[in-house]
Order: structure tokens, then sequence, then C-alpha cells
């Protein structure tokens, strides 16, 4: 992440939904001028016939979270890649959720894209190395793992925690 030349009380968060395979692009662009941003990567390996190739892809396809000012216009470069900003509305609850973010992907646990149940058991973990997040139980008949939650792409991260770390809120 980097630091803005702008007063912090004038940056809000955005979701920046950018154009397909382009949030890597949009990252540097937003890092070559100094913006603050955040694009969760995992690594992932393909099969290629008997060869294996490793990559980093985002945790999220199509977004990345930047901290800009409302106001100013971005960049020619930044637009080519951009198709819309979300705004964050609670941008307290929505910096707790990336710390999780950040947290889950630095555990090395496998981490898989789901989206956001409904239903479930809200619960904290009690254990391990994500000790103290809390998220909601995949399936309440048989808890093998946790969402945890980012609200404002109606999506969850699933990561695989031994039942007995879990305790219901």
């Amino acid at each position: 992440m980097s630091e803005s030349p702008l007063p912090d009380s004038e940056l809000r968060w955005f979701a920046c939904h950018a154009k397909p395979r382009c949030e890597k692009k949009l990252a540097n662009a937003l890092r070559v001028d100094g913006l603050e941003h955040y694009l969760p990567l995992v690594d992932s390996v393909r099969q290629y016939g008997n060869r294996a190739k490793r990559f980093s892809k985002p945790l999220f396809p199509g977004y990345l979270f930047a901290r800009l000012h409302p106001g100013l216009p971005l960049r020619t470069e930044q637009l080519a890649q951009l198709v819309r900003m979300l705004p964050v509305d609670d941008e307290a609850r929505f910096l707790e959720q990336l710390d999780a973010i950040r947290r889950m992907i630095a555990s090395g646990l496998t981490l898989t894209l789901q989206p956001m149940l409904k239903k479930g058991s809200h619960v904290r973990i009690s254990g391990g190395p994500l000790w103290g997040l809390e998220g909601v139980v995949d399936n309440p008949v048989n808890p093998k793992g946790v969402i945890i939650a980012v609200d404002i792409l109606q999506q969850g991260v699933h990561v695989t925690i031994p039942p007995e770390y879990l305790k219901v809120l």
C-alpha cells in the first residue's frame, strides 16, 4: 500500500471494479500515482500437461480496494482499467474485513471464494493462526469451515478450520 499526498480526512475507501484481467494493471497505476490501495492476491497452480505453472491471482476477481478523493478525477491510465467505483459506507467495518483478509492470506491456509451465505451460525475462531476472527459457519450440520465476509462485494472467503476452533457467538 502507498500513501496519498492528500489529507486523510478527504480520502474515502472504494471497491474498484476493474475490467476483466486488469486488476494488477490498475493496482500498478494507483501505485505509480502514490495512491493507497490493496489488491488481495492468492497463489494458484495450473497444470499444462506435465508442467505446473505457479502464479498469483486476485482473491476477488475484478476487484481491488483503493483510498481515493471522491471529487478528484482519475488519470487516463487508471480509467482505462476501471469499470466503476463502489463507495464504502462503513469504513471502520470495511477496514476490519480487509485486516481479516490480510491475516487469512498471510496464514498460508487454503482460501476459496464463496458467495456469502445467509444461513449458518455466527462464530469466532478460538485457536490457530486465525484466532479472534469472526465468520459464518459454511454448513451448520457439518461445520468444517468458516466464511469471512466482505460485505461491500456480497461475497465471502472460505477457510477450512477444525470444528474445535469454532465458538458460537
